[in-house]
């Protein structure tokens, strides 16, 4: 977000980052404040695109000697730069530098960087191509953020032979010192030591240094202007209410179409429907953009801002900013000023300043449409006191002379007003204001004190901080990896004995140890991973100790090493990483801060690096929001945009008790990717209407957005730390989407409790998903949904869990540090947390699922068994005339099985879901559960339960694991019978199906195979009067074969 008072180069960032960053489509969207814009060639001459040339491997040998003569051409924005020659070396090593000027930062990310190796031949002063790169603007980081990437070389044509990689360094940089490099000339005429990096001054750059600029500031200063606003609303309407709220074409239109009712739509297949009041209902609501019917914009307002997705709310802005020159008012000559603005029974009040008369507050106060009863503002400055506060003067404003203000027009400029007595007569002091009538779209919307917000308990800044609505930006998170090699010279406790050494890592809250050596050397080895979770930016380091195993429950420290994070090597592939030695110290103390230490000549060996190339998982994996990989460098364009309009909650419970009624204070949070949405708390309201719009870029099609609602049981009144409780959550697959399609339904806020299922209200949702690049999100069909590190060096199922829950941790710590705080309670609800906890009812739930999944295969055998048993003869008979045809024509068998599966889909796309899923009870099984099941799931870890109710249910469980164990077995055993046809572990069984086997060889070499499948289909499709009830003689046959059951105890 743009604001007064920047600098340059952070406008400068913003600017080139605008497709970039997650949340800058609505930032711009949104935002609309007071600033000075600066001429576009001053913003883009300071950045520029580096380029280190690190180094090549594996080139392929082109000089005739078995050798290349290599050489590196960069091409970037019509500029042009080159490498020193590197001769008779397959695997050169440049260290080069080149810096590229960046004409036009806004189009970055449509440009491309093109690197080009070549082999020099000095007897042609000719070039060879060896292989070349390219990369696109999107995949450039900050400076900060670039590693050094080894890229596979490219073939230039399809006849081309390259091999090999070339280690390249892109960032983009706004240092002014570094000047653009010399663009070289041609590659022939290119001397062979002439250095490609020596700087010069730019023509481009010299020739703008003399520009003068000036900028202009963009103002709104008509408030006010009684008969500019008259002559307005006299186009508009007669009335207060139509002149400010809703224009005459919306009015028309309300009158019209009255609100239809909510339409029931059934989700899954009818054997998975569950109860009405459950389900989901598509609605037509009158949005910003027009009314909404069927996905689509009809009536569509041509007034319509970016908010398009919420109902349009107006809302009476107050922006107060200082006064000045306020009179006296105690005997001391003091004052101590505070400002109240009120509007019939709501007020707002700012802090007061002890002893200040001129005093500055830069507070916005915004008054709900809805709830204005009065036809004037009065702004009052007090002097604050321990028994009454005094009166110091007051402005007032008529709401019908107030403008209205819709952006993308400036803020509103304030201006001085002079204070009134309480008979309307001047008196000392002024006070400086802006006062005008906007929606939710104004940019004070957010950072302003809300009448519909207000807390009846508690009107204090503090609380006040906790009701506003906020976007939070997670912390990047990567993958620390300490692979701990060996320890030399290790010094132990007692002299007498050799230590049983282990070393234990540190890094925050996270603690992990190696395995025990006790071989007898003083030179242990452990080779060992150890991995942890850390975020940027980085504060904790990592504290490694060398401990020694004394005793049961007795360790002592050999020696200890400190390592910054920010020291540590970063990688985004699967490039080996040098080890280093780091020299132990033995602490006298045990206090880590104040920590005396003595070197001795001990020392570790370590590979340590932040691994860039993997997605740190958060969240759970079948929810994942963000898939992208920790490095920037890697991170595909977005596809898409996806936008929320959380509009409001109806029907919600009441979720505690104030004045002997029950109420709720609810907020909801959105959660996609890395970037975190609150909405502002409603106070004490059962249907609370929120009108909140949100935007993320989309950068795979394959995840999921969560919104939760929560009451806020911080505004109670109450001392303690209160939880925030929740109230329910809808989770949304981004692929379930059609693009540009409006969905507009209430979803029924299902939540577990101990009793069962229950509905907690209905959230009414509005969503749209925009696709920027249908190619690209085609593309991404065919690759991995994961980074490419998470295939070539995976991690076990255990390090995930483990890796998970601390991530999670780190996620909640670092947004519970925001304000408001996004409280720990709140994301691990969001994140699912405890999916990965034992259920009874979730593990009945999957085998349900797997048993829906396989009820197409057994519909199939059912059918096949049906036809071989003749139960319909005309199908029957039509059967064999297609398998007949099917085995005289082997070659129609695939084209007829994909023309069958295409029909199958043309005819499932009349009733293909016009809707996103939502949560089933009936799938979940939450329906028909029993009580002890559900309070075993809600039961804590460790158990807290009484120890005949956990022996009941172990005994329970231990009955369902016989029964897995027992189907398991079997498996085994077919498995096993099937070894033994050739095992000779019974050898009349072996000799009898290794003769058949001869004699069906010998009978399929002489016989057509058209004639054996079409006797063996024949005879599987038999009439029942030629079948036997009792099992075939291969049946029989298999099931006499020896399993090892016999072996077992």
């Amino acid at each position: 977000m743009i604001v007064h008072g920047l600098e340059l180069i952070v406008e400068s960032w913003l600017y080139v980052f605008q497709m970039v960053v997650t949340d800058d489509m609505e930032v711009h969207k949104s935002t609309s404040v007071e600033y000075v814009v600066k001429e576009p060639h001053l913003i883009m001459i300071n950045l520029k695109l580096g380029v280190d040339v690190v180094g090549a491997h594996n080139l392929l040998p082109k000089d005739g000697e078995g050798s290349s003569n290599a050489f590196v051409e960069l091409y970037f924005d019509g500029q042009k730069f080159r490498t020193t020659i590197k001769e008779k070396d397959l695997n050169p090593v440049w260290n080069e530098s080149f810096y590229f000027n960046i004409s036009d930062p806004s189009n970055l990310h449509y440009l491309t960087l093109e690197a080009y190796v070549h082999c020099h031949s000095k007897a042609t002063n000719s070039s060879s191509f060896l292989g070349k790169v390219s990369l696109t603007g999107t995949s450039f980081v900050p400076q900060g953020d670039a590693v050094v990437m080894h890229y596979p070389l490219e073939k230039r044509g399809i006849l081309s032979r390259v091999r090999g990689e070339i280690g390249l360094k892109i960032y983009i940089t706004d240092n002014p010192t570094i000047k653009s490099s010399i663009p070289s000339p041609s590659a022939e005429s290119m001397p062979m030591n002439n250095h490609a990096e020596v700087r010069g001054p730019n023509s481009m750059m010299n020739g703008l240094s003399s520009d003068r600029v000036e900028s202009s500031r963009h103002t709104f200063n008509h408030l006010p202007n009684p008969n500019h606003h008259r002559n307005q609303h006299q186009q508009h309407s007669n009335s207060y209410a139509d002149t400010h709220y809703v224009t005459k074409y919306e009015a028309d239109e309300m009158k019209s179409d009255q609100p239809q009712p909510m339409k029931l739509v059934h989700m899954h297949s009818v054997t998975s429907l569950q109860p009405v009041d459950f389900a989901l209902k598509e609605t037509s609501p009158f949005l910003g953009g027009g009314r909404v019917v069927g996905g689509r914009v009809v009536h569509k307002d041509k007034t319509s801002s970016t908010y398009d997705l919420v109902e349009r709310m107006y809302f009476l802005y107050v922006r107060v900013v200082k006064a000045r020159e306020l009179p006296s008012m105690d005997v001391t000559g003091s004052l101590d000023p505070f400002v109240e603005v009120r509007i019939g029974n709501y007020r707002g009040i700012t802090k007061h300043f002890d002893k200040n008369q001129h005093p500055e507050w830069h507070q916005v106060f915004a008054f709900s449409k809805e709830r204005m009863q009065a036809s004037v503002l009065e702004v009052v400055i007090k002097d604050k006191d321990l028994i009454k506060d005094d009166f110091v003067g007051i402005v007032r404003f008529d709401i019908n002379e107030v403008p209205l203000r819709v952006p993308p027009d400036s803020p509103l400029a304030p201006e001085w007003y002079r204070l009134n007595d309480k008979k309307g007569e001047k008196v000392k002091g002024e006070l400086m204001l802006a006062v005008w009538i906007g929606t939710q779209a104004d940019e004070a919307f957010s950072d302003a004190w809300h009448s519909d917000a207000a807390s009846p308990v508690d009107s204090s800044p503090a609380t006040t901080a906790v009701i506003r609505s906020k976007v939070y930006h997670a912390p990047r998170l990567w993958y620390v990896r300490v692979n701990v090699v060996e320890a030399q010279d290790l010094i132990p406790t007692e002299k007498n004995r050799f230590p049983d050494a282990y070393v234990k890592v540190q890094i925050g809250n996270q603690v992990l140890k190696t395995k025990t050596v006790p071989a007898r050397t003083l030179n242990p080895q452990w080779n060992e991973d150890l991995l942890f979770v850390a975020a940027e930016p980085f504060e904790d380091h990592i504290i490694l100790s060398v401990e020694d195993r004394v005793g049961p429950g007795k360790d002592e420290i050999i020696g200890r090493v400190i390592i910054p994070l920010n020291a540590v090597e970063r990688r985004a592939d699967d490039r080996t990483i040098h080890s280093r030695w780091f020299n132990l110290e033995k602490p006298v103390a045990v206090d880590v801060d104040q920590l005396k230490r003595e070197k001795f000549a001990s020392r570790i060996q370590l590979r340590l690096c932040l691994d860039g190339g993997y997605h740190v998982l958060d969240e759970s994996t079948h929810y994942s929001s963000d898939l992208r990989p920790t490095a920037k460098q890697l991170w595909r364009p977005p596809i898409g945009v996806l936008e929320l309009g959380v509009l409001n909650a109806i029907g919600l419970h009441p979720m505690k008790t104030r004045d002997g009624r029950g109420t709720s204070d609810t907020y909801c949070v959105a959660k996609y990717g890395h970037k975190w949405v609150r909405t502002r708390t409603l106070v004490d309201n059962l249907s609370p209407k929120y009108n909140e719009q949100y935007t993320w870029e989309v950068f795979d099609p394959a995840t999921v957005l969560t919104v939760g609602v929560f009451d806020n049981a911080q505004i109670s009144g109450e001392k303690g730390n209160n939880k925030d409780l929740k109230i329910g959550k809808v989770r949304i697959r981004i692929s379930t989407l059609e693009t540009g399609r409006i969905y507009t339904h209430s979803y029924p806020l299902l939540v577990l409790h101990p009793t069962g299922v229950k509905k907690m209200g209905e959230l009414h949702l509005a969503i749209r998903f925009s696709c920027t690049s249908f190619a690209n999100m085609l593309y991404l069909y065919s690759k991995p949904l994961l980074p490419k590190m998470h295939y070539v060096r995976p991690f076990a199922v255990m390090q995930l869990d483990m890796l998970r829950h601390q991530a999670v941790n780190i996620v909640a710590a670092r947004l519970g540090r925001a304000e408001p705080p996004l409280r720990k309670e709140v994301v691990e609800y969001m994140s699912d947390v405890d999916s990965h906890l034992w259920s009874m009812r979730r593990s009945k739930a999957n085998f349900f699922r797997v048993m829906t999944v396989f009820s197409g295969v057994f519909a199939v055998g059912k059918w096949l068994g049906d036809i071989c048993m003749w139960i319909n003869p005309i199908t029957t008979v039509l059967v064999h005339v297609l398998f007949l045809m099917l085995v005289c024509f082997p070659e129609l068998i695939l084209p007829t099985l994909f023309l069958y599966l295409f029909l199958i889909g043309v005819w499932n796309f009349r009733y293909r879901a016009r809707y996103p899923p939502h949560m089933n009870t009936r799938i979940s099984q939450a329906d028909a559960v029993h009580p002890d099941e559900m309070d075993e799931e809600f039961d804590t870890f460790p158990t807290s339960k009484n120890p005949d109710l956990v022996r009941m249910r172990y005994d329970r469980l231990r009955s369902v694991a016989g029964r897995i164990q027992t189907v398991v077995g079997d498996l085994a055993s077919q498995g096993e019978r099937i070894h033994a046809m050739l095992s000779w572990r019974d050898p009349r069984a072996t000799s009898i199906f290794i003769t058949f086997c001869l004699v069906s060889a010998l009978v399929l070499y002489v016989t057509p195979f058209q004639v054996v499948a079409g006797l063996a289909g024949f005879y599987f499709m038999r009439h029942p009067r030629f079948r036997n009830r009792l099992p075939s003689a291969p049946i029989n046959f298999f099931r006499r074969l020896p399993a090892r059951t016999d072996s077992m105890l």
